[in-house]
């Protein structure tokens, strides 16, 4: 049986979110892999939040907001892109793969984008193999 990433996405209500809600009423396709956490910004997920989200079995964690310069919060997406290298930064230095963790910008508009990336970053992760706590929950 083929190895079938947990994928978690911290989703920018504003944008991103309503980018994926456009994918699926587009009925573009795409693997069900990812489950969507809404977030009134990209800017207000903390590293404790991905971190937890490893924690509790995601092979992976998409990060996912308005394109710079159109935040509804004016730096948010700023802000989150900063505190993503600083996390890809750290997890490298505790022998975590940094790839798990992917930033991207997607509109509202963006249904396509966003079938798109989820596709690329199931398989991305897929290629990786199973994140260091997958089995967490099943061990508690």
């Amino acid at each position: 049986m083929e190895f079938e990433p947990k994928l978690v996405g911290f989703l920018c209500k504003w944008c991103s979110s309503a980018g994926a809600d456009l994918a699926g009423v587009s009925r573009r396709e795409y693997p069900p892999n990812l489950i969507p956490v809404t977030v009134n910004c990209s800017g207000r997920v903390e590293a404790s939040e991905v971190m937890r989200a490893f924690r509790d079995g995601a092979d992976g964690v998409l990060i996912s907001g308005c394109h710079p310069g159109d935040c509804h919060y004016t730096s948010g997406n700023y802000k989150a892109g900063r505190r993503v290298a600083l996390l890809k930064h750290t997890l490298d230095e505790f022998g975590m793969n940094p790839d798990r963790v992917r930033l991207v910008w997607i509109s509202a508009t963006e249904g396509d984008e966003f079938a798109r990336v989820v596709r690329e970053f199931t398989e991305e992760i897929r290629a990786l193999g199973p994140g260091p706590y997958s089995n967490a929950k099943e061990r508690r």
